[in-house]
């Protein structure tokens, strides 16, 4: 059970805490006092959602925390468990669990566990028929666990083979549709012979095309720079310092400079010759290489960035065939387990049907007593199995829905298209009393439950909401005396305007501010008659 709340910054409430109690805790107090905060605060603590306009004005930050008893559970430490939120303006999220750093996600996952949350729109979930099946289930207790325990082992496995199949083209279509797919780029990329180093090689030439008129003029010019003429008078030169060279050492050495020039004269002269010769294209070789590389950049477009990675795709498209057209063995023995489990979740399936069949006409029952207390004495529930013959689900091969049939004479539907408001509150009351015994959730959280009800109904829900906290920590906002006079705790909520700020307070009432609450909520005034009204309900509480 829930112990202790404290929250800070959120709307206006600046600083509380709430100790609560075991059995039945009822808040009530002001409209606009910040009762609907506190539930907003419980949410946000089970990882529902937060907006940074709940962030009270002028802070920068949010934070709920709470102390949970829950002897014997494997997450408490010496049987109580401390989660915190913390949230920020700026949008960071700050969660813990006995002080260990989680998640949002594993913040919701675990709470899920401890606290349920019924307000006026959570409703919703009573309209959404995914959820119906749970109720049933849990209706039908320890029945049906073991079942439902061998029907998902086998359910997780037919997923797997499902999922391998399809990644091992099982499909026959599909596989047939790859594997022409795969021979078509293995057959295009083989026809172009591609070699490492050869795009670099094609380009280079192609520069050379695009620019020999510009290279032969300039070799022509050097060419005739250097020319024979250059060459003769050195020629002239070496030989007049050879007269000379020994008469001085230093004569030697610079004619032997000069023949090394002229040596290199010479076979740059047939290097610049033969660079000529080479520029000369035709340009049928030019159509060539232009359509050479134009096959080279088109596949490198389909199938990588150079030609070593086209050449490597291409030995995993041929492992990728290799693979396709050998795994029909394997997929042979998948198919065949597919069968054999696809039988073994039908016979577990058709067994958890039946006892889902029998539950369901136990709950629907049990659901229209606990609605005839609620003055819906003309309600007919009808919690309908479907068996599906072809098709598997999570938990079976039903579909679980309940229909409800509001007065006599109409005919039975989806509990969206007929139940209102005020039904569709007891209505989820009238499950939750039947599920009571069978449900293990600690805490359950009722926000105005007791909307559009009053009479004799709010004490037929003042009663079930009772019975409920016997085996369940219950905490109800509400409106109702009757619902105020059947708690066993009573929290009365008010605001109060301090240094032009607007702030919640709580406080547990004695039994004497009890009864003047109840009066209060029962006509807007504290009298003599709203007091001996209150006695009265009180007194009904306590016989």
């Amino acid at each position: 059970m829930i112990t202790n709340l404290h929250i800070r910054n959120i709307g206006i409430i600046e600083d509380l805490e709430i100790d609560f109690n075991k059995g039945m805790n009822v808040l009530t107090g002001e409209t606009g006092a910040g009762k609907t905060l506190i539930i907003d605060s419980l949410g946000i603590i089970c990882g529902g959602r937060f907006s940074k306009e709940m962030i009270r004005k002028g802070e920068n930050h949010s934070y709920v925390e709470i102390c949970m008893y829950v002897p014997n559970d494997e997450n408490a430490i010496d049987g109580n468990i401390i989660v915190a939120r913390e949230i920020f303006s700026n949008g960071r999220n700050t969660c813990k669990i006995n002080g260990r750093l989680v998640t949002v996600t594993e913040l919701k996952k675990f709470m899920s566990n401890y606290i349920e949350i019924h307000g006026q729109n959570d409703n919703q979930q009573l309209l959404d028929s995914t959820t119906h099946i749970k109720y049933l289930d849990s209706f039908s207790g320890e029945e049906i666990i073991k079942l439902k325990q061998d029907y998902k082992e086998k359910y997780i496995r037919y997923n797997e083979i499902k999922r391998a199949l399809r990644e091992n083209y099982g499909d026959e279509k599909e596989k047939q549709r790859k594997l022409d797919l795969l021979k078509y780029q293995l057959n295009e990329i083989e026809e172009a012979k591609l070699k490492n180093g050869e795009e670099e090689k094609l380009e280079e030439k192609r520069n050379k095309m695009h620019n020999s008129e510009k290279i032969v003029k300039n070799l022509i010019e050097a060419e005739n720079a250097i020319g024979e003429n250059t060459i003769d008078v050195i020629n002239v030169a070496i030989r007049a310092l050879e007269k000379i060279e020994d008469i001085d050492n230093k004569y030697e050495k610079t004619n032997t400079a000069l023949k090394s020039i002229y040596y290199d004269l010479q076979e740059i002269s047939r290097d610049i010759n033969e660079y000529t010769e080479d520029v000369e294209f035709d340009e049928q070789e030019r159509e060539e290489i232009e359509t050479r590389l134009d096959t080279i950049y088109n596949l490198k477009r389909k199938y990588g960035n150079n030609i070593e990675e086209i050449l490597n795709y291409k030995e995993e498209i041929e492992q990728e065939i290799e693979k396709i057209e050998n795994v029909e063995e394997h997929n042979n023995k998948l198919r065949k387990e597919q069968i054999e489990i696809e039988k073994q979740m039908t016979e577990i399936a058709e067994k958890i049907s039946e006892i889902r069949k029998k539950y369901a006409e136990q709950m629907s029952e049990k659901i229209n007593q606990e609605l005839v207390e609620l003055e819906m004495k003309n309600a007919r529930i009808n919690v309908k199995v479907e068996y599906k013959i072809n098709e598997f689900f999570e938990n079976g091969k039903d579909e679980v829905e309940i229909f409800i049939k509001t007065n006599i004479g109409e005919n039975e539907s989806e509990l969206i298209k007929i139940a209102s408001g005020g039904e569709m509150s007891r209505i989820m009351l009238a499950i939750k009393k039947v599920l009571a015994e069978v449900d293990e959730m600690p805490v359950l959280i009722f926000d105005e439950i007791d909307t559009g009800i009053s009479g004799k109904a709010s004490k037929s829900v003042a009663d079930k909401l009772k019975k409920i906290s016997k085996n369940h920590q219950v905490l109800c906002i509400s409106h109702q005396p009757a619902i105020a006079a059947t708690a066993d705790y009573n929290y009365y909520i008010s605001k109060k305007v301090e240094n032009d700020r607007t702030n919640t307070n709580v406080k547990l009432l004695n039994e004497e501010e009890v009864i003047r609450e109840i009066a209060r909520i029962s006509s807007g005034e504290i009298n003599e008659i709203t007091l001996q009204f209150a006695n009265e309900l009180r007194n009904k509480k306590a016989s």
